[in-house]
């Protein structure tokens, strides 16, 4: 199991799976994708915005939630969603930990939600907003954890220009 997991409940738009396929390479997250999916795997956009990366990615598919927590019973897991009362950095992540995104056009389910209100954060952003993109919720989620995490496994400083 990985230090950081990305959890992407019904994802429908292959370029933002795409892209947070690359954020996880990047990173060393594994990926989780609960089905069902609003394209197919082999979805050339998904590919193409994932790039050369797919080889470096661990990703692993589940029926539902149900699935999801019956192969990984009692794990540390984050709901992201605008309605949580709890900005993202007031949590303390932890490892290994599981970091729960919803559908692009409803997030994750209100039940879900409402049944793990003390698991759920937000991104701050303006009030008339509706959400960030799905990619770069997930980016900032994930480099939150590294952060906590002092950036261990990623790569160390490098020459600067200045």
């Amino acid at each position: 199991m990985k230090d950081i997991n990305i959890v992407l409940h019904e994802p429908e738009i292959p370029q933002n799976t795409g892209n947070i396929a690359r954020t996880c390479a990047a990173t060393g997250a594994a990926l989780h994708i609960i089905r069902p999916m609003g394209f197919a795997i082999d979805d050339r956009k998904l590919k193409r915005a994932g790039l050369d990366y797919w080889h470096l990615l661990d990703i692993t598919y589940y029926d539902d939630l149900e699935d999801f927590f019956t192969k990984n019973p009692g794990c540390t897991f984050w709901c992201f969603t605008t309605k949580a009362p709890r900005c993202y950095t007031e949590a303390a992540y932890g490892t290994p930990v599981f970091l729960f995104f919803g559908k692009e056009t409803k997030g994750l389910p209100e039940d879900f939600l409402r049944e793990h209100l003390e698991r759920c954060v937000r991104i701050p952003m303006r009030e008339s907003l509706r959400s960030l993109n799905l990619s770069n919720a997930v980016a900032v989620g994930v480099y939150e954890v590294l952060r906590q995490q002092g950036f261990r496994g990623q790569q160390p400083e490098s020459d600067r220009l200045l």
